[in-house]
Formats: C-alpha cells, sequence, structure tokens
C-alpha cells in the first residue's frame, strides 16, 4: 500500500490519518507543536484536537517534516490556510517527485489573496488535489455517513484517489473545478460566522435560511468572477459545506459568530479557542477580493466591518435590511 503522509494534527488531520491507516495504508502524522507530538507518544490520543479517539499504534507521530516527507506517494495537508506557506516551503526539499499533495484546508492567503492550491502550486510543481465537502471531523471519526467531493484536474490520478479515501461510510465524488471548490469550502466559513451572529441575536430560522440563500449567491458570484463553474456550487463543496457550517454549533466559524453576537471582541473570542477559525482571516481576503473583482458581497462586507471596523452586529443586520431593493437574480 502507498505511503502517505499528513501534515498537521488537528481534528480533521488527525481523523483522516485515522482511517487511512485503519483501511490498510502507511501513514505518517507530522505534529507542529512538539509538547502535542510527544504526548501524542505516549498517550497515543490527541487530547487538543481529538480527544475522544486512541491513534493507531501503526500510525508513525513525528515533529520532523523531513521524516514525514520522504517516502509519501500521497501527501495531505491538513495545515491552516495562513500557515501553509510557511510549512510546505520548508518540507518541499524533502517530497519525492511524483507525490501528489491532497489540500484539505479551507481558507484564503491573507495577502496574495490565494487559494490554497495556488499557494502550493506556486511553490512547487506538485500536482494539487482538493478534498472538501460538509464533513465535521467529530462524525468522520465515528463513521457516521458523509459525502465530500475530490477536485483535481487529471482525470487518471482523480480515479486512483477516489479509491484511495472512499471507504464505507465516506463517499468521495470526483471533480475537475479546483478553484470552485476552494471558494465554496473557503467563503462558507465566513457565512457561517454570520449564521452564528444571526442566531445569537435571537433573530429566527427564517433570517438564517436567508442568510444561507443570499450568502451562497455572493459565494457563486465571486467564484464565477475567479474563474470557478457555476454548477459546482450548487454540490457537496458549495451548498452541502454551507448549510452544515451556517447550522451546527460543531462549527468553529458558527461559534465565533455566536460570540461575536453575545458582545465579545474578536481577539477575546479567538483567545478562547484552541482551533483555528479560518473565517476570521478569509472575510478579510473575501471583502478586498470581492472589490478587486468588483463583485456585490454585502454579507461578506457586514462580516468584515464586525470583525475589523468593530461594528455592532445588530447595526450590521440592519445596514443589509436596509440596502436598496433588488431583483433577486442578477450577475
Amino acid at each position: 500500500m502507498s505511503y502517505i503522509a499528513v501534515i498537521g494534527a488537528g481534528s480533521w488531520g488527525t481523523t483522516l490519518a485515522c482511517l487511512l491507516a485503519e483501511k490498510g495504508y502507511d501513514v505518517s502524522l507530522w505534529v507542529h507543536e512538539k509538547t502535542l507530538s510527544e504526548s501524542l507518544h505516549v498517550t497515543r490520543v490527541n487530547a487538543t484536537y481529538l480527544p475522544d479517539t486512541v491513534i493507531p499504534e501503526n500510525i508513525r507521530v513525528t515533529n520532523n517534516i523531513e521524516e514525514a516527507l520522504q517516502r509519501a506517494r500521497y501527501v495531505l495537508n491538513a495545515v491552516p490556510a495562513q500557515y501553509v506557506r510557511d510549512v510546505f516551503s520548508g518540507g518541499f526539499p524533502y517530497m519525492l517527485e511524483e507525490a501528489i499533495i491532497i489540500s484539505l484546508s479551507k481558507g484564503i492567503e491573507r495577502g496574495t489573496h490565494l487559494t490554497v492550491s495556488s499557494v502550493l502550486k506556486e511553490l512547487s510543481s506538485h500536482r494539487v488535489a482538493v478534498l472538501s465537502g460538509p464533513s465535521f471531523a467529530k462524525e468522520v471519526i465515528r463513521k457516521l455517513p458523509t459525502a465530500v467531493t475530490l477536485a483535481i484536474g487529471d482525470k487518471n490520478n482523480g480515479y486512483i484517489l477516489q479509491e484511495v479515501f472512499n471507504m464505507n461510510n465516506f463517499r468521495v465524488y470526483t471533480h475537475d473545478d479546483i478553484i470552485g471548490v476552494e471558494i465554496g469550502g473557503a467563503l462558507k466559513n465566513v457565512m457561517a460566522i454570520a449564521s452564528g451572529i444571526s442566531d445569537s441575536l435571537g433573530l429566527g430560522n427564517n433570517a438564517r435560511a436567508s442568510l444561507i440563500t443570499r450568502g451562497l449567491a455572493e459565494i457563486k458570484r465571486l467564484g464565477v468572477a475567479m474563474g470557478a463553474q457555476e454548477r459546482t456550487f450548487s454540490g457537496l463543496s458549495g451548498i452541502g459545506d454551507l448549510v452544515l457550517t451556517c447550522t451546527s454549533i460543531l462549527s468553529r466559524n458558527y461559534t465565533v459568530g455566536v460570540k461575536l453576537g453575545e458582545g465579545l471582541k474578536i481577539g477575546d473570542v479567538l483567545k478562547q479557542s484552541k482551533s483555528v477559525a479560518e473565517g476570521v482571516a478569509t472575510a478579510e481576503s473575501a471583502y478586498e477580493l470581492a472589490k478587486k473583482f468588483n463583485v456585490d458581497m454585502p454579507i461578506v462586507e457586514q462580516v468584515y466591518n464586525v470583525i475589523y471596523g468593530d461594528k455592532d452586529p445588530l447595526q450590521a443586520v440592519r445596514s443589509l435590511m436596509e440596502r436598496s431593493l433588488k431583483t433577486e437574480f442578477y450577475i
């Protein structure tokens, strides 16, 4: 079986490492935090990110990226989007020439406005695929039914990777729209913050449904402007991931929104969380991309204003409701 390296030991990276090892693959798990790596060696439990799961003994846990990468045919990027460049800049020299990267990160890099696959391609010539969709790690590790999308430009390798990741309760569909899958995965986190704010303010089910629907319209407009296929946003990595993330307390980004709606400032919210809420950084990138591509994204704009402009959340809602009237469907 092919050797697989999972780079990043958050809940999602740890979950896939466990499931792939159980399936029979030779897996290593690279852990950024040295203390967490040492703890995993002793306890075989990722107490920080996945405390209820025992890490199989056949997974090699390491804090040494060279050790993790040097034999890997497939490399899973489970590093938060804003750290991908630093981690992989140091890791690429140790990768096999034929290695394929499968990115699990859902975000847009600050400053460059690049999706994660674009960052990876800028750094090297390795082929990159993207795995995305409605998939909370806590449910996947319990083997609850889940379906996701694997986007890759090379159809033959897509079929191979589909077989690698497909499991009894983890169904994988293939697609060729990498940028669309990434935009859907990144922007849904911003909409989840908006949804959390709405629910925290007690605005009701109608408001949440409206946010999800109009949020999808904004995501689609930006995605198409950036070269994505419109149909992608009707799929698992689009509406599927959006609905999941906007309606569950298991979502880190939704939880951020709830706390913002309660009146906490973003700095205090982030201090309370051990995990990275990708939507916070992505809100800034999405706001700037909307300006760059001249795309109307009012929900993104108000989330940005709450996070970075210290705008009162209820006033942000009023700003959305008091906008000039429009037709529902427009480009």
